[in-house]
Formats: structure tokens, C-alpha cells, sequence
């Protein structure tokens, strides 16, 4: 009997699309050509996703951008993220792609979240994107994107 962990059709899906991007960025030449294809795959990601996923994802790009336009979009994982000099701090899995409750907004270990104490959240579910929820994700950004 194998003691080997199974991975769900998300997850593998998941892996694949991670390894493609790994693989399609190792062959652009220039910062420019990699950034635009980055925002293209990205943009694509999100057109594909079902309502209301996809409505999230798009008001993001806005909220994400106004509060740190120095973060540019970058496919993490097969989903949307926002990055600084190639390294993601912020990402949007689609819950409804990934068969999950809930979509989640996420912090990667180079956000700057850091709290004294020790404990801070790294993601957040994300149902819908209100005027609330859109204020403290901007000031959550802006935070994380600080280094």
C-alpha cells in the first residue's frame, strides 16, 4: 500500500500551470516583453473565470493598482497576482475555479504583514468585493507592498 500523498485535480491543474509559467517566463528576453505577456496571462486568467469570480478579479486589477502601482500582475499558480521585482505579495484564487467555498485573497511571505507578537493573517475569504472590503484590501496592499 503507498503512503504517497494524492493531490486533487485543483491541485494538479494547479502544479501544471505553475510549472508552464515558470517555463514560459524562462523565455522571454526583455523586462518589457515579460511584463506585458505577465498582464496578458493574467487578463486571460481572469476572462476565464465564472461570475462573480471574475467581477472580483477585475475590480481588483483597479484596487490593487491604485494602492500600489508599483506591484505588476503576475500569474502565481495558474491565478491572478500582483508582484515586485518578479516576487508575488499579493494573489486571487478563484474559489468557484478551484471548487472551493469561498475565494481567497492571499499574502505571500514577501508581503510585509508582519505584526508584532508573531501572529498575523496571511489570506482572507473574499465572497464579494464591497466598498468596505475594497478600502481594507487597498490598505492591506499598500502595507504588504512596504520593503
Amino acid at each position: 500500500m503507498s503512503s504517497s500523498p494524492k493531490f486533487s485535480a485543483e491541485e494538479r491543474a494547479a502544479m501544471k500551470d505553475r510549472a508552464a509559467e515558470l517555463k514560459a517566463g524562462s523565455r522571454r528576453t526583455g523586462a518589457a516583453e515579460k511584463a506585458a505577456a505577465e498582464e496578458s496571462a493574467v487578463l486571460a486568467k481572469i476572462a476565464e473565470m465564472p461570475l462573480p469570480d471574475r467581477a472580483t478579479a477585475q475590480r481588483l486589477l483597479t484596487v490593487v493598482a491604485d494602492a500600489a502601482p508599483e506591484l505588476t500582475p503576475k500569474l502565481y499558480y495558474g491565478q491572478p497576482g500582483w508582484a515586485r521585482a518578479g516576487k508575488v505579495i499579493v494573489f486571487f484564487r478563484s474559489g468557484l475555479m478551484d471548487k472551493a467555498r469561498y475565494s481567497t485573497l492571499g499574502f505571500s511571505g514577501e508581503a510585509a504583514l508582519d505584526e508584532a507578537g508573531g501572529f498575523w493573517p496571511t489570506s482572507y475569504a473574499l465572497e464579494s468585493l464591497t466598498d468596505d472590503s475594497a478600502a481594507t484590501v487597498a490598505a492591506l496592499v499598500q502595507r504588504a507592498s512596504r520593503r
